[in-house]
């Protein structure tokens, strides 16, 4: 019988963060299954990619609805794991995911690169899930103690799906959807920052984000991609492509500027000018986005002004090929996590 993968999706990132891990491991022979949470385009990423899902939850809203969800996942996971019988599961570090993997006998390989805010909510979520983990993969500087697991270090988790070995960008597949690669575009996005670690935390307010459409539509064509309803003012600058074909028009923008965590490293990796704005920015900042700003291929902010000044400076910057090269030697010195990924799979943890 062959061995069975269960992975845990919780977002439209983790989808890309374990597809080719899936696709690898199914050519091998192991049966894969994901247990997927309706949040945005998530089932529509997983259908595009062509992988098996359950899904087990809907996206709520509020504290209490949050915490009774997390318990209906956890729950469901349960008795989808019962019955899939994984030997190992893969997911973000949550706690749904390292429980059922203790409470059903089979090992669990997650991954972290967010640092919770504020520190209660750290010291709860760590609680409730470090003593669970078997393998952990995080950046540099991030040290989870994990009493009976392991840790591995892993630079940027995106490269799981935008290392040059994974991701081939074409630009023919934006014209199939009415973008021309070679215009001047912007991509914005506008996060929700309602989840659990964005406590106390909060991105572009409706004043900076009216200025900063306005002011790069004097610039070109400009994509917004939102967490929820796009405010029905930006209808015209709906996302152009399917949700499976964001990182194509990533790679041919001229600028990305937002305020998430995830897009502006994705945009950056792939050598496209990157600014983040959102209140986490600080001294205190993660590693990998210091690392970027060191190499400047992403510029964070707190200040909307600020920001959308550097939006005007980097798109009149006419050495545009600086970013590639910058990109390139990054990733010379990184290594293909999903690779990574699979042979933790393969081996137990012994990387």
């Amino acid at each position: 019988m062959s061995e069975r993968v269960l992975f845990s999706v919780n977002h439209p990132a983790q989808v890309h963060l374990f597809k080719y891990a899936a696709r690898e491991l199914e050519a091998e022979g192991f049966e894969t299954l994901v247990a997927a949470r309706e949040k945005e385009m998530t089932v529509d990423l997983l259908s595009a990619e062509g992988l098996d899902y359950v899904t087990l939850t809907t996206e709520s809203d509020g504290l209490v609805e949050l915490t009774a969800e997390l318990a209906k996942r956890e729950r469901r996971l349960y008795n989808l794991a019962r019955e899939f019988d994984p030997s190992v599961i893969v997911a973000r570090l949550a706690p749904p995911a390292v429980h059922v993997a203790t409470a059903l006998g089979c090992r669990n390989l997650v991954y972290m690169d967010t640092v919770l805010r504020p520190r209660t909510v750290r010291l709860l979520y760590h609680g409730l899930t470090l003593p669970f983990v078997d393998d952990i993969c995080s950046p540099p500087g991030m040290d989870f103690h994990v009493p009976f697991g392991q840790s591995h270090t892993v630079g940027f988790q995106e490269l799981a799906y935008l290392h040059p070995d994974r991701f081939k960008p074409d630009p023919e597949r934006l014209r199939a959807h009415g973008v021309n690669p070679d215009a001047t575009y912007t991509v914005v996005r506008l996060a929700g920052w309602d989840a659990y670690h964005d406590i106390g935390e909060k991105g572009l307010d409706t004043d900076a984000r009216s200025q900063l459409v306005e002011q790069l539509c004097d610039r070109g064509e400009v994509y917004i991609t939102c967490e929820g309803d796009l405010p029905t003012e930006y209808d015209r600058h709906q996302l152009a492509v399917p949700p499976h074909l964001v990182h194509d028009l990533l790679y041919f923008a001229d600028l990305y500027i937002g305020d998430s965590q995830t897009m502006p490293t994705e945009a950056a990796l792939l050598g496209t000018p990157a600014i983040r704005i959102n209140s986490v920015v600080g001294d205190n900042d993660m590693h990998n986005f210091l690392e970027l700003e060191e190499r400047e291929l992403l510029y964070s902010y707190t200040d909307g002004t600020a920001a959308i000044d550097r939006a005007d400076s980097l798109l009149s910057d006419d050495d545009a090929e600086r970013w590639e090269r910058e990109r390139k030697r990054l990733l010379a010195q990184q290594r293909d996590v999903t690779e990574h990924m699979v042979e933790l799979i393969r081996t137990g943890g012994n990387d």
